[in-house]
């Protein structure tokens, strides 16, 4: 690569966004094998990360514990509960509220999933303080995107 191809800000070999994607979608397709056994997709086992941190809660706290919008976050809840893994009640204090709960299955399931992370770091390769860095790095730019969208919006 030539120094003006590094400053060239529309190679594609110069996007940010374009290594980030190709890191996560690296990452999913090396969770698959992972989590195959478990019955659950990459974006089902965010959710039951969430849902084993805190069990009832409310659809509106999936989101944003997950990230996953609520049109993304609505079917898979959905083939959660065909799957006997969650459960949606109706909230104690405010009964117009649903929550969505774990089943005894899905509480079970947690176990199952607890060398997940392990394995998937055996794969990644990397020093603690490399991968401590880079989630740093990649919440901050996270954080600071959302501020940007959110002052857009007027909110």
């Amino acid at each position: 690569m030539s120094s003006t191809d590094a400053l060239d800000p529309l190679l594609l070999q110069n996007q940010l966004c374009h290594s980030l994607y190709s890191a996560t979608n690296a990452l999913v397709r090396a969770y698959r094998p992972l989590l195959e056994p478990l019955g659950l997709t990459y974006p089902q086992y965010l959710v039951m990360l969430a849902l084993w941190e805190a069990d009832g809660v409310a659809i509106k706290q999936l989101v944003s514990k997950t990230r996953l919008d609520s049109g993304t976050l609505t079917p898979i809840l959905k083939r959660l509960e065909q799957k006997a893994l969650v459960e949606r009640r109706k909230g104690d204090a405010d009964e117009r509220q649903w929550l969505m709960c774990l089943t005894s299955e899905g509480r079970a399931l947690r176990q199952q999933a607890k060398d997940i992370p392990h394995r998937l770091w055996c794969m990644a390769d990397m020093e603690l303080e490399q991968a401590r860095a880079l989630k740093m790095a990649a919440e901050t730019l996270y954080r600071q995107i959302r501020e940007q969208e959110e002052q857009l919006k007027g909110v």
